[in-house]
């Protein structure tokens, strides 16, 4: 195993956060445009009646809302973590960690806290650990147990961003046997696998290899949201590494819509998220509508976990009324019957499926 310099670690850590809330990191292109759910005039339901809670792995969730996986590995985003893990328990939501990566590797007791705080905040939330997929080639099934200890995880999620690693001056850009790794993990593991891209998504031919293995989440992370392509550009440009700048750059807006991810992926998987550019409960409405269980955001919780949990709160139960607004004019009283619902597929996404036969 390549070991990295603490400060190296961490240094990423908090550059990728700074960068997130300063810089332009946004890219379009979800598709979601695309997706017109039928309007239902007579909806025949008491709006008060609506109840958007799901079943995630086991679980009961109030609302089919995920605060993505963002932050860990730096003394820095120990308060960040703490106000998201405690509005995710407080609203009855899941929340998924950044890479536990440097947790595993690093002795430092505030790298392990800036990760341990989110179970301290949120005893009773559903919290998912993070590992990247090339470091489960290289860990073995004991210290992937020591994240998912790490934090009493309820799942791991499986991190794939070779896109990002392949902008890093640093970056791990062997992809080989990772299909096997994974499986091998989802057999051994004492809790439920999701696999999850990072803004790129997920192809029908991907979810179809991740379904063998034994994945019991997908979650496609697809095109129109934040680019970790273009973090890594800006990350490049400090660094003096004008190649990693202008193929960070080049690749800004590269993946598949994560409208289109969506719909490939829940024909190979019958549990999937969907985020990537998700920003309002209409979104979350959409996905739902496409077939996915939930809708996850990262960015759109960053800026409220700096102001402290109640700012997060308030964005959460934002969201879960745009999703139930959504619901109620659509007739759907439950998240099933959102799943059911009529929509209309229009413009360059439903060219992209068309052209997808799987």
């Amino acid at each position: 195993m390549t070991e990295q310099g603490s400060s190296e670690t961490e240094d990423r850590k908090d550059d990728h956060i700074q960068i997130v809330q300063e810089r332009d990191v946004e890219t379009t292109g979800t598709g979601f445009e695309d997706v017109q759910l039928v309007h239902e005039a007579l909806p025949e339901l008491d709006y008060n009646a609506i109840d958007p809670s799901i079943e995630f792995l086991g679980h009961e969730l109030s609302a089919p809302i995920f605060i993505e996986s963002m932050t860990g590995g730096h003394p820095n985003t120990t308060e960040l973590n703490r106000a998201l893990a405690r509005a995710a328990g407080e609203t009855g939501i899941a929340m998924g960690l950044g890479s536990q990566r440097a947790g595993l590797e690093l002795d430092d007791d505030s790298v392990l806290k800036s990760y341990t705080v989110v179970r301290d905040a949120a005893p009773d939330a559903f919290i998912y650990g993070n590992l990247g997929a090339a470091q489960l080639r290289e860990y073995d099934i004991e210290m992937v147990e020591q994240a998912v200890e790490m934090i009493d995880a309820d799942a791991l999620a499986v991190h794939l961003n070779f896109l990002q690693e392949a902008t890093q001056p640093e970056g791990d850009v062997d992809g080989r046997n990772c299909v096997a790794a994974i499986g091998h993990v989802s057999e051994d593991l004492s809790v439920p696998i999701i696999v999850k891209e990072t803004g790129n998504g997920i192809s029908g031919e991907t979810a179809r290899k991740l379904t063998a293995a034994g994945v019991d989440a997908i979650d496609v992370a697809g095109k129109g949201g934040t680019t970790w392509s273009g973090i890594e550009a800006y990350r490049a440009a400090a660094a003096n590494a004008p190649r990693q700048q202008r193929i960070g750059t080049l690749f800004r807006e590269w993946g598949i819509p994560t409208a289109a991810s969506t719909i490939e992926c829940v024909a190979e998987h019958e549990c999937v998220i969907a985020s990537g550019g998700v920003r309002t409960g209409l979104d979350v409405a959409k996905v739902i509508a496409l077939g996915a269980l939930a809708g996850g955001l990262a960015k759109p919780f960053l800026k409220p976990a700096t102001e402290g949990p109640e700012a997060v709160i308030e964005r959460v139960e934002d969201l879960i009324a745009e999703l139930q607004t959504a619901m109620f004019i659509t007739g759907s009283r439950t998240i099933e019957d959102l799943q059911q619902t009529e929509y209309v597929l229009q413009g360059k996404t439903r060219e992209y499926v068309e052209q997808r036969p799987l």
